[in-house]
């Protein structure tokens, strides 16, 4: 019993470590993304979008497939990318292959902005977590 208590404490202290160490991360990374006119959220949704094509093959990602990645809320998320297509960075369009969905895409801007500020992002997470 005491060893069960003993192991449960330290899986909570586990637990607090890494939210510990994900709001230390999150700040430096908004910190730095800041200067940019971005937060975390925002490059996380533009580093996915540059990355390869969708896992269909496709351009650009359904907004489920980036919800699914970045952990927002569908709500959140398009919120998030209505600012970012209003700053120009990212383009909505229809899904062709259904007519309910709605793809998102980086536009040339987006692209330039994130290959200006994955340097920085990069350097934050190995300032922050490489130990």
């Amino acid at each position: 019993m005491a060893a069960e208590k003993a192991g449960q404490a330290a899986l909570v202290e586990r637990w607090r470590g890494i939210l510990a160490t994900h709001a230390r991360t999150q700040c430096a990374l908004d910190r730095a993304l800041h200067r940019h006119g971005l937060c975390g959220s925002d490059f996380e949704v533009l580093d996915v979008l540059a990355g390869t094509a969708a896992p269909d093959g496709s351009c650009g990602f359904r907004v489920q497939e980036i919800s699914e990645r970045v952990h927002l809320s569908q709500s959140a998320l398009s919120r998030l990318i209505a600012r970012l297509e209003k700053e120009g960075l990212v383009e909505r369009a229809m899904c062709p292959e259904d007519r309910r969905g709605v793809r998102v895409a980086l536009t040339g801007k987006g692209r330039a902005l994130h290959g200006e500020v994955l340097p920085v992002q990069r350097a934050v997470l190995t300032r922050m977590l490489a130990q």
